[in-house]
């Protein structure tokens, strides 16, 4: 089966709507398929006004429509809803193919966060983009409900993984600073609620790895605070283990792919009891999570380490992959048979 995936959200971005869709890729060969990428790669760009660091890729005319008709895949994906996911569903409309899309980012609550929009606008408007294909795919049971609960048709849970052989407990790693240290992987700006932990009176240090338009004024706020900019790979993977516990700030992820990668690197969880983190951890003895941020912090530092990697071990990408290629059978975009003979290309039936 060939499956190509319409997305916004491509390197250099670092962010966890890459990783997943990267690792996706990875893990589907093993399972009989493939991914092909129509990504903003060669293609100009703009920076959204008053917030240079969001650029958005400008296609040329017919772009999008000649590179989905190249490659001529059996199932087309659209992973966000930016100019190149927008006219990926405007080609698959007006050809007939059947497509499915899935939901990464609180698109809503980040515009209201940023710009006077308000969010039952940015919501009216990705139930009107979302709608149109087979299925939504959401990371968790919580969004799934919620979605469903906005108007949403046809969601199915697509859950994420973790790359456990990269992320694991690594003995004797050690920062160079006073312990415990507490730990914050990911994008530095408004919307993670990065303040809320950094403004803690905390014992040890408080390390962030990341980047983002929120770096430069939380770093002079916060003398204190180590910030180790971008990390990837085996140099994100040391810092995982050289820390004591992960603080998960945001109040409006939807998953964080961070939190799993915490966990398999033996890192117990402290966090607010929002429905995405709980929906992570569950009910498992690796995680403290409250109101009252610095008392989870604290009682964190008690939590063992091995519980952590057993609960990650569970949760991989090649499970993550099976169920979004399940969820393409259930939604009805692939067959068995339409993937044995590609050639019939049954989605380029139009409308």
């Amino acid at each position: 089966m060939r499956i190509l995936i319409a997305t916004d959200a491509w390197h250099p971005q670092v962010n966890g709507v890459v990783r997943t869709l990267r690792s996706l890729a990875e893990a589907v060969e093993a399972l009989g398929a493939s991914i092909s990428f129509l990504t903003p790669e060669r293609m100009r760009t703009v920076a959204l006004p008053s917030y240079p660091s969001i650029r958005l890729a400008v296609p040329p005319p017919g772009e999008v429509a000649r590179r989905i008709e190249a490659i001529g895949p059996d199932v087309v994906h659209i992973a966000t809803e930016g100019p190149i996911g927008h006219l990926a569903r405007r080609h698959c409309l007006r050809t007939g193919r059947r497509f499915t899309t899935s939901f990464h980012t609180r698109l809503a609550d980040y515009a209201a966060a940023r710009w006077p929009i308000p969010a039952d606008v940015t919501w009216s408007w990705l139930r009107w983009f979302h709608n149109a294909g087979a299925t939504t795919m959401a990371p968790t049971p919580s969004l799934v409900a919620e979605l469903q609960g906005r108007g949403f048709r046809k969601v199915m849970r697509w859950p994420r993984g973790v790359d456990v052989a990269l992320f694991r407990p690594r003995p004797g790693r050690d920062l160079g600073l006073p312990r415990p240290v507490f730990l914050s992987v990911g994008r530095v700006a408004v919307e993670k609620n990065l303040e809320a932990f950094l403004s803690l009176d905390l014992p040890g240090s408080k390390v962030v790895v990341g980047d983002g338009p929120a770096r430069a004024a939380l770093a002079l706020r916060h003398p204190d605070v180590k910030f180790l900019g971008e990390r990837h790979g085996e140099a994100l993977a040391e810092v995982y283990a050289a820390a004591d516990v992960f603080v998960f700030p945001s109040r409006t992820d939807t998953f964080g792919l961070v939190l799993l990668e915490a966990l398999a690197s033996g890192l117990p969880v402290a966090g607010f009891p929002v429905a995405a983190t709980q929906d992570v951890v569950g009910d498992a003895p690796i995680a403290v999570l409250g109101d009252d941020l610095r008392a989870a912090c604290l009682a964190a530092t008690a939590i063992a380490r091995d519980p952590c990697r057993a609960y990650a071990m569970t949760m991989t990408w090649e499970e993550s992959a099976r169920r979004f290629l399940a969820n393409l059978k259930g939604a009805g975009v692939w067959t068995e048979a339409a993937g044995r003979v590609s050639d019939r290309r049954p989605n380029l039936v139009r409308a």
